[in-house]
């Protein structure tokens, strides 16, 4: 089939490569426009754009999907089926039209588990044991199109974000190539998602990230795993936020945020240290930036 692939950030390059091995024809890429970033918010294009066109392919970086423009071009792509992963924008009624077979996303949780943007994140802040990817045909409702297929992933107990991505990455961009082949050969008919077991997966603000001490230990360490790499779990000392890397469990007890030897209190037992990230500074481990600090009896993190 002919391919447009919708898609921006790290995690859809996976499913870029798989489509670009495939037996289908990938004739142009969709992605978001170049956007700020690093600490001098120079713009910078997105990682699927510097992949589509290392690979010699047009790239289409509409600001919006309603663009006369754009849609003009992906007609004339003739598209007859568009995958997208991770876009970042709403795909407007017109356009899912244009392919003779829609639309079709890949989306990492098994739906209709956790529909929205940060289905990952919000299943490892759940405690889910197990996760997945769903490949659907997108439609104008929030991730609630009929599902061509699924697979599952075990959720590690210290699997941060970021490693739960990186995995579901690389089984999802199989699932969509066979999801596409499946279609192709006329031998998948997508089905609708339950109505039961819908849940939302809302992006994760950075305020959201922000450590409660007076949480159970086991609700902080699935927020820093959670927000690990972005937005980052954070905290406050000395009027200063810390950002903080992945913690480990302990059966010692102190009261809440106070810290001690590399621990911190919670409403439970403590949680240990291991890395940090003070305010205008690098990443360090956290004894080093402990040890710095001298601090005095009874200081918190707030």
């Amino acid at each position: 089939m002919r391919l447009v692939f919708a898609g921006t950030p790290e995690p859809a390059l996976p499913s870029l490569e798989a489509l670009l091995t495939s037996r289908h024809e990938v004739v142009a890429v969709l992605t978001r426009p170049d956007a700020p970033a690093g600490r001098g918010r120079t713009l910078r294009p997105s990682p699927v754009r510097e992949r589509a066109e290392a690979a010699g392919l047009e790239v289409l970086t509409p600001v919006h999907p309603r663009d006369e423009d754009f849609q003009a071009r992906v007609r004339a792509l003739a598209p007859d089926c568009c995958p997208v992963v991770a876009y970042g924008a709403l795909v407007p009624p017109a356009v899912l039209e244009i392919p003779v077979h829609g639309w079709v996303n890949l989306h990492f949780s098994l739906l209709p588990a956790w529909r929205g943007a940060a289905p990952v994140q919000h299943a490892v802040l759940a405690g889910d044991e197990v996760t997945g990817a769903t490949t659907f045909r997108l439609e104008q409702g929030l991730d609630t199109g009929p599902v061509y297929g699924v697979t599952t992933e075990e959720v590690r107990p210290r699997d941060t974000s970021g490693d739960l991505l990186e995995r579901l990455a690389v089984a999802g961009a199989g699932l969509l190539v066979a999801t596409l082949d499946a279609i192709e050969d006329g031998v998948v008919q997508p089905a609708p998602q339950p109505a039961d077991g819908v849940s939302l997966a809302p992006k994760i603000t950075v305020e959201d990230a922000r450590v409660d001490w007076t949480a159970p230990a086991l609700r902080v360490d699935r927020l820093v795993r959670a927000c690990t790499p972005a937005p980052g779990a954070w905290t406050t000392l000395r009027g200063k936020r810390v950002k903080l890397g992945p913690v480990t469990m302990t059966e010692e007890r102190l009261a809440p945020g106070e810290l001690r030897d590399g621990l911190v209190g919670t409403a439970t037992s403590a949680i240990r240290l291991s890395g940090v990230r003070p305010e205008g500074k690098a990443a360090m481990a956290a004894t080093d930036w402990l040890r710095g600090l001298r601090l005095a009896p009874g200081e918190a993190f707030a």
